[in-house]
């Protein structure tokens, strides 16, 4: 009698997890169709705007680059892309967008990035379609005309003109472009003064913040390094953590665990979205939507601590590797400064890489609207969310879990594979985003495993996030 209610309590387990495999193919089905069906632009609120201020930022910096001394300029064109090659990037990017979007500024942009590239032809093509009746917008390709084509106006029609563009003219590259090409055609050195200017104080500004990055970089890339030659020669002195691989439950168990926190998060984000996502244009919505995505992940977290961790006697503190030993700080920062180190080589092979091959990622994987113009409140609340919220749930289930239960049937080396592929998967990036995130999980795996402890992981990936949020907010913002 004691052995019947076990194989009706399988089968009601295995029912449960089968729907909530089905539940977790649906939605990864739709997400999948969502990104087939329409452009990534479409994705991004107010994409005219968002665009406007990366390629405009980096052609900033591409003319402050030009004024740097040779070893820097030789230095930026090693490691980065030149102004030639942002302007080719910029025009692939404009047009892209310009396929979805009715604005005139749009046009009027890519039109300036055109005549920059030295396309007249196509400067020809835009100003005559931003004359249309149904553009409603002849005064934009006039000036296009004089600007990049050479057309000369009369004086009534050049004071007008003149009028239009000090009024629209704002504190971007795009403007400043324009005004100078129209000073120089129409001899007017107050306009290229002014707009000279106002390029190199933007220029410089960012070429300083620049340099700022760099240091920061160098300093940790330098310290990293160090750092990795003593933990490949000597170890981190001792293990930080009490993590067991293989952990201390069953593979079965594992994946049980994994599908239906899954698809209990993937039910929690589709309500989310179906609520928020269409308050894209709020500033908070973004917020809402990023905080409660990092959020899917506790379903999974939860059901781990009772089917996984308390059977065997554990809590997270133990089965993670969560706590130090006494002197553990300092291998902690060991094995951090170790892993940033490789990241960076490793962002730098890729790096160079994709130019070899003409690869790059698309602005709207990195670009982030709360960084670039929210308010100081929300760039905390921002920052934090990817600092903080986001390593420990991510290295929690991607490590903590996935990495692990895959350890109950797989070396480290597939296990750490596998699990970084899924990882770079989840991001939903291109190829090159795929690779990044790829290495990162590769790298966080095996050191989750040789030093028994989740932190390291966790503080690398906090370091990572927030050099990258820097990043757009010196590049983006002010």
């Amino acid at each position: 009698m004691d052995s019947v209610p076990a194989p009706a309590e399988r089968r009601q387990v295995g029912v449960l997890t089968t729907l909530s495999a089905a539940v977790l193919l649906a939605f990864a089905g739709l997400l999948l169709w969502l990104q087939a069906a329409g452009t990534r632009v479409e994705d991004v609120a107010e994409p005219e705007r968002a665009l406007a201020l990366i390629v405009g930022r980096t052609l900033d910096l591409d003319e402050a680059v030009a004024r740097a001394p040779v070893w820097e300029r030789r230095l930026h064109a090693l490691l980065m892309n030149g102004r030639q090659e942002d302007l080719d990037e910029g025009l692939r990017w404009f047009e892209e967008l310009a396929d979805v979007s009715l604005d005139p500024e749009v046009d009027l942009r890519l039109a300036i990035l055109e005549g920059e590239a030295g396309r007249p032809d196509r400067v020809r093509r835009r100003a005559a379609g931003l004359e249309l009746p149904s553009r409603g917008s002849p005064s934009l390709g006039a000036l296009l005309r004089v600007a990049y084509l050479g057309v000369t106006a009369g004086e009534d029609e050049r004071r007008a003109l003149r009028e239009v563009l000090e009024a629209r003219r704002g504190d971007d590259w795009f403007s400043d472009r324009l005004a100078l090409r129209w000073a120089a055609r129409t001899d007017d050195a107050k306009l290229a003064g002014q707009a000279r200017e106002a390029l190199d104080a933007r220029g410089d500004r960012l070429l300083w913040r620049l340099r700022a990055l760099s240091v920061v970089a160098l300093a940790l890339l330098g310290a990293g390094a160090a750092a990795l030659v003593v933990v490949a020669r000597r170890g981190a002195g001792g293990r930080l953590g009490a993590a067991a691989f293989p952990p201390p439950w069953r593979g079965r168990e594992g994946v049980v665990v994994l599908v239906r926190g899954g698809a209990a998060g993937a039910v929690f984000l589709f309500v989310l979205f179906v609520a928020f996502g269409g308050a894209g244009e709020r500033p908070w919505a973004k917020l809402v939507l990023a905080v409660g995505t990092t959020l899917a992940f506790v379903p999974a977290l939860a059901l781990a601590r009772v089917r996984l961790l308390q059977p065997a006697g554990l809590g997270f503190r133990n089965a993670l590797g969560l706590g130090l030993p006494p002197g553990g700080a300092r291998r902690l920062l060991l094995v951090v400064l170790a892993l940033l180190a490789a990241g960076q080589l490793g962002e730098l092979g890729l790096s160079l890489a994709a130019r070899a091959l003409d690869l790059s990622s698309h602005w709207t994987e990195w670009f982030e609207r709360d960084l670039a113009w929210g308010s100081r409140g929300l760039v905390g609340l921002t920052v934090f969310d990817t600092v903080v919220l986001t390593p420990v749930f991510e290295e929690g289930v991607f490590r903590g879990l996935l990495f692990a239960t895959l350890r109950r049937r797989f070396g480290l080396a597939a296990s750490a594979t596998l699990s970084a592929a899924v990882f770079a998967v989840a991001h939903g990036y291109g190829v090159l985003g795929f690779a990044a995130v790829f290495w990162s999980g590769l790298v966080w795996a095996v050191a989750y495993e040789k030093t028994g402890s989740l932190l390291p992981p966790i503080v690398a990936h906090g370091v990572d996030n927030l050099t990258a949020s820097l990043a757009v907010v010196l590049m983006l913002r002010g």
